[in-house]
């Protein structure tokens, strides 16, 4: 990953205000023949992007609004990091995400193009980069129109000796997707049948292996969590509760807390996960009333649109930052971290829910994620629950009939 520049005028959205409205943008250097620019609006400025075509010309884009007056999302809404980053992504793929050189595009490049068209819908970037750490120098710069299905399995199928049958289905998925995304544009490739038979996933490899904790376990995590520090026991306690990703708990505000009513809850943002560009909308999810207090305590003071949980160091929580914290945490209160992590927070928040008979749909809902997928994962404990209501109503014919009841008359 290249290094980040830097440029004091740029950095901070303190240092960006001070800078006169204007319609040529202020840029910095942060490549080779690439610049990242802020034009000054009345409203909330916007990156731009500069990259020199090497003959004396340039060509420029829009990439996004600056974090002047909201917090940065990642999506629409960039800071100068993620600007840069999403600026050096374009550059590589050009203007139009199609290159700028007119040669026939190889895998590599693909995943450049794939990464962009991530960038720009609010994808998760992650996929392309699980591709990378596995892909050949080979394959890597072999002509996507050259590829064949023969080339494709042979990865697939050595990708498959390293590492778990679901992660080389995650894989193969990601790069079958960056494939697509050239192939939609580029007509010098005219079928697409090399990467769905070559990229074709291994049958039956999801297998469930949700941990499900009781809550006395889930309490003593909770207990350790407050022990690194009060906002991460804060951060732990709420994703017990809700059962929602951390992605999800990042982005929850000061007003998203509505605590003062009789039945407190949390107005919950959705993911970016699934296909497509996925609006961001916030749904009510339940909390206790001791929560509820306990989060109106240390936000009383707070503006409504400034985050809600946020690290000791006083800056949001992002992806990944749990992770080291978590597992000490488990291993203080005796769990093995290498099983229990902390999406078990979320299975157990979630199978607590079907157990005590909330409609699957509600529970769907409320951890933002699908009927069919709380069917293929928690099949079990539906099955288990389903079966309970089942049984209210079965007949025991080894209990003899009440003789008051009077058989209905059939009709003559």
């Amino acid at each position: 990953m290249a290094r980040s520049a830097r440029a004091a005028k740029l950095e901070t959205r303190a240092a960006r205000l001070k800078l006169p409205v204007a319609k040529k943008p202020v840029f910095a250097k942060i490549g080779p023949r690439v610049g990242l620019g802020y034009r000054r609006n009345q409203t909330a400025g916007t990156w731009v992007l500069r990259v020199a075509d090497g003959k004396g010309g340039n060509w420029t884009k829009a990439i996004g609004n600056a974090d002047d007056f909201e917090e940065a999302d990642g999506n629409n809404t960039l800071d100068f990091w993620q600007a840069q980053d999403r600026a050096r992504v374009i550059a590589r793929v050009g203007r139009d995400g199609d290159g700028d050189d007119g040669k026939p595009v190889t895998v590599k490049r693909a995943l450049d193009r794939y990464e962009a068209d991530l960038q720009t819908r609010g994808g998760d970037v992650a996929n392309v980069t699980r591709v990378r750490v596995h892909l050949s120098e080979t394959l890597a710069h072999k002509r996507v129109a050259l590829l064949t299905a023969r080339d494709l399995r042979h990865w697939r199928d050595g990708l498959a000796k390293h590492v778990a049958p679901a992660t080389v289905n995650r894989t193969a998925g990601a790069l079958k997707a960056a494939l697509n995304v050239v192939a939609d544009h580029d007509e010098r490739i005219v079928s697409r049948q090399p990467w769905d038979v070559g990229l074709a996933t291994i049958p039956d490899a999801e297998e469930s292996r949700n941990v499900i904790l009781s809550e006395s376990v889930i309490h003593t995590i909770i207990a350790e969590a407050h022990q690194e520090s009060a906002e991460f026991g804060l951060l732990m306690e709420v994703a017990a509760v809700t059962g929602a990703r951390i992605s999800q708990l990042a982005r929850l505000e000061v007003q998203d807390v509505q605590s003062d009513r009789t039945d407190p809850r949390l107005m919950m943002p959705s993911s970016r996960k699934g296909r497509g560009q996925k609006k961001i909308v916030r749904r009510p999810v339940p909390i206790p009333t001791g929560l509820a207090m306990r989060l109106w305590a240390i936000t009383a003071d707070s503006p409504g649109n400034a985050p809600l949980l946020l690290k000791p160091s006083g800056a949001t929580w992002k992806k990944s930052d749990h992770s080291r914290l978590f597992r000490r945490t488990a291993m203080r209160a005796g769990l093995d971290p290498s099983k229990v992590t902390i999406y078990a927070l979320r299975h157990s928040a979630i199978v607590r829910q079907i157990l005590a008979g909330v409609p699957i749909r509600v529970v769907a809902v409320n951890h933002d994620t699908s009927i069919v997928m709380l069917e293929r994962t928690y099949s079990r404990y539906i099955g288990d629950h389903s079966d309970g209501l089942a049984r209210r109503a079965l007949l025991d014919t080894t209990i003899p009939p009440n003789d008051n009841v009077v058989p209905i008359a059939t009709a003559r």
